[in-house]
């Protein structure tokens, strides 16, 4: 199987997104337990206008992130590897159950509770850290394993922008709703009529943010509907779809995503850290993450086939699935994000200590699929051989 030249190029630029992304979160939990403590934190909470910085990267910037990942899918969906039902099945099923799985095993430990509302936490993957910490693996992993664990990723962030559009909206200005909607609207109508152009469409979309943002409805929802009101004509380079998508990978992969990972993550951790770990809200993310991900993935995978919903490619194994699924467990960016919404009325306590919690069930999903890949690749190299 061939990679597509759009399909390397994202892998190229996430691999060394994740990595900086890396980088920077130990920098960030590092000086936010500095000396510079107080100044460094105050920093990220100056405000500009209305909101802080770190609320403006989140609802704004953020949303140029949303656009890049509804053109990716946009794309996969038309030209690339959901293009077929044939292909796209089985990173279908292994993204439901990596969804379905983790939120079940927190709402088992929470529902009831003040924090039932955290149940999308664990059901997100970080795309840029999943495949950065996969091309560590070099050569040895198969084609497939890359399009399978993208293509999962990819489904499962569609999955929690679902989840923030339909469950972490409270209330709704319906009038500002509508305005979006009719811009977006308006904005199909010219893709229709065939306007190549992308300045009426950036134009609208950061109207249509505008109003979305004092919707109700989380602002970056607009990144996603946009994207696909973008024309995509033919999907080759002289589309104004491939354009903005080969202009925005480096931007998010090397901006945006590393300072919202580095704005989220300036987390004092106090000497009583461990004590919030007890809390039915951090062992949900913990366990909904690093078991319930590689299980909902593995189980769904092989119903699907068995079912004979979906095929399994020939060079992949059901232990190199189950080792993709444990980095989907590493969600961080994403998971940190849904923490944001979900528990905004919560108090900061609850937010700190889910992130914590995000921390760590990324490191533990990183570092046991790493492992487990690279023994099991390892040993079916050698039995190909």
């Amino acid at each position: 199987m061939k990679l597509t030249k759009t399909f390397k190029a994202f892998f190229k630029s996430e691999k060394a997104g994740g990595l900086l992304l890396l980088f920077v979160t130990i920098l960030s939990l590092c000086l936010a337990n500095s000396p510079f403590q107080k100044e460094y934190i105050a920093f990220w909470e100056i405000q500009l206008g209305d909101h802080s910085i770190t609320h403006w990267i989140n609802d704004g910037l953020m949303t140029i992130f949303f656009l890049l990942i509804g053109l990716e899918l946009e794309r996969e969906i038309y030209q690339g590897e959901l293009s077929s039902i044939k292909n796209a099945a089985l990173p279908v099923f292994g993204a439901l159950g990596g969804m379905l799985v983790p939120a079940g095993i927190f709402l088992a430990l929470n529902f009831g509770t003040v924090t039932q509302n955290g149940a999308g936490i664990p059901m997100a993957t970080d795309i840029a850290f999943a495949i950065g910490i996969l091309s560590l693996l070099g050569n040895r992993v198969p084609t497939s394993l890359k399009i399978f664990l993208t293509a999962l990723a990819v489904i499962d962030d569609l999955g929690a922008i679902i989840v923030i559009a339909i469950f972490y909206t409270s209330t709704i200005a319906f009038v500002n709703l509508f305005i979006a909607l009719g811009i977006l609207g308006g904005l199909f109508i010219l893709n229709r009529m065939k306007v190549h152009s992308l300045f009426p469409y950036l134009m609208g979309g950061v109207i249509m943010w505008y109003f979305m943002l004092n919707s109700g409805v989380h602002a970056t929802i607009t990144g996603v509907l946009l994207a696909f009101v973008i024309p995509f004509g033919n999907g080759d380079k002289k589309t104004s779809s491939y354009k903005i998508q080969h202009f925005l990978h480096q931007p998010v992969a090397f901006f945006i995503l590393p300072l919202f990972a580095v704005a989220n993550t300036c987390i004092a951790i106090d000497p009583n850290w461990h004590e919030g770990l007890n809390h039915p809200n951090t062992i949900g993310i913990i366990a909904g993450l690093v078991i319930g991900k590689p299980l909902g993935i593995w189980i769904f995978s092989f119903l699907g086939v068995s079912l004979r919903l979906c095929i399994m490619p020939k060079n992949l194994q059901w232990k190199t699935i189950f080792g993709a699924g444990m980095l989907g467990g590493i969600g961080f960016t994403m998971s940190i994000f849904i923490t944001l919404l979900a528990f905004k009325n919560n108090g900061q306590e609850v937010i700190t200590y889910s992130k914590i919690a995000i921390l760590i069930a990324s490191f533990i999903a990183g570092m046991a699929g790493f492992f487990w890949l690279k023994y099991t690749l390892k040993h079916q190299l050698k039995n190909e051989g």
